[in-house]
């Protein structure tokens, strides 16, 4: 039988993995819609994901698949943390693009809470190539001296900082476009993979924020600052990843948007 409305077959969908189903399902009530190729590409991340010890260190993922907010908004690890859009965004098959002066993705996930001081990650797949002061996902708290974000390059040097005081990476490694992995499994260092090369960060851990975590801008103090222009085609938050875990997330993540031909 085909099912129109789904645009693929029932043997299809018994094939699909579960958590691959509940997220269309999400994306279908909120009023979105996928096509067969983001539904197949959707469910070999999934698959990917769990073959590689990755699916459940996730609290958040965003495929940024349906070319619209209601679908770009659903999280593909569970019902929780549906992203909110402001105005100021275009959705496409490429990905969702903010317009660099009000744009924001609220997550609805303060690390206080759902994360670890010692276990964290943040990505961010970019597809614009722009060297700029501004901040692709993340927050600082009252004081400043907690933050957990991502910046992707500006005048060459990427500033990053998870459950830290911020600082500057070195100029290595610090390209404009592709996946950008934050992470931190140390009371002492973070580490950042920008396209499968690793930079460390000399960095003590010292608190984990109450703000929630903004993509497409920086959520500073609870408000919105340092707008990004980045196309984003992929984001997530979760516990910190090793080494071995986070090549294998570029694996897996650039093979999903290879299968969307949006990748770079």
């Amino acid at each position: 039988m085909i099912l129109a409305s789904h645009g693929i077959i029932a043997s299809q969908i018994a094939s699909f993995d579960a958590d691959a189903v509940a997220f269309f399902t999400r994306v279908t009530t909120a009023g979105g819609t996928l096509s067969t190729t983001e539904k197949q590409a959707v469910n070999q991340l999934v698959l990917d994901l769990k073959a590689n010890s990755l699916w459940t260190p996730m609290k958040a993922v965003y495929p940024m698949v349906g070319a619209s907010a209601a679908a770009c908004a659903q999280n593909l690890k569970s019902s929780s943390f549906t992203g909110t859009f402001t105005s100021g965004w275009t959705f496409a098959s490429t990905g969702v693009t903010p317009n660099g002066t009000s744009a924001y993705m609220d997550t609805g996930l303060a690390p206080n809470g759902n994360l670890s001081l010692n276990s964290t990650h943040l990505s961010y797949y970019s597809r614009t190539n722009i060297s700029a002061g501004q901040v692709e996902i993340g927050l600082t708290d009252t004081a400043a001296t907690t933050h957990c974000y991502l910046l992707y390059s500006y005048s060459g040097t990427g500033f990053s900082a998870l459950n830290s005081t911020e600082g500057a990476r070195t100029s290595a490694a610090n390209p404009t476009t592709g996946f950008l992995i934050g992470s931190r499994i140390s009371s002492l260092e973070e580490k950042y993979y920008t396209n499968n090369v690793s930079q460390t960060r000399t960095a003590a851990s010292t608190s984990l924020s109450t703000r929630v975590i903004y993509s497409g801008a920086y959520n500073q103090n609870g408000s919105a600052n340092f707008f990004s222009t980045k196309q984003c085609a992929f984001a997530s938050i979760g516990d910190g990843l090793d080494a071995t875990q986070a090549s294998n997330f570029y694996t897996a993540v650039q093979a999903f948007q290879t299968t969307l031909s949006r990748q770079v």
